[in-house]
């Protein structure tokens, strides 16, 4: 993994963890313990779906960048339907609180979204590779006079 990706994910998981640390004193405080418990397992599960998506999304744009938009597209649509997946098998679990969980994971997963927007906005991303230009041709082209 290249420095400016470690970057960027921790651009996105240490606010990530932030409001998920707020959300679980807000929700000890509001709800208990339960409540509390159901904060810290939604923003580990938000954190792992979206940590593993970017690295997957960060691979493919290595290997294939000709599929980087629609696997970007498809990604983001699995952990979405993952999430609410995991949502509905713990609806009834008498483990942590279910509205505080559900509270979180969302709120988490945009905290998540805009992090990586912000991110990516500010990261200086080359759009040409400095590597691939070779000193046999002028670097200006055009007509001499």
């Amino acid at each position: 993994m290249r420095s400016d990706d470690v970057r960027s994910l921790l651009q996105t998981a240490v606010p990530t963890a932030a409001a998920g640390a707020l959300a679980a004193v807000i929700s000890g405080l509001l709800v208990g313990g339960k409540g509390a418990v159901g904060a810290v397992v939604a923003t580990l599960v938000v954190m792992l779906f979206m940590g593993i998506g970017f690295l997957v999304l960060q691979r493919t744009a290595k290997s294939l960048p000709h599929l980087f938009q629609a696997m970007g597209l498809m990604l983001y649509t699995a952990q979405i339907l993952a999430l609410f997946v995991f949502l509905a098998v713990f609806k009834n679990t008498t483990l942590f609180h279910p509205k505080a969980f559900a509270i979180t994971l969302v709120a988490t997963t945009l905290v998540w979204i805009g992090a990586q927007a912000r991110a990516h906005m500010k990261a200086k991303i080359l759009y040409v590779e400095p590597d691939s230009m070779k000193g046999d041709k002028p670097e200006n082209p055009g007509p001499k006079s």
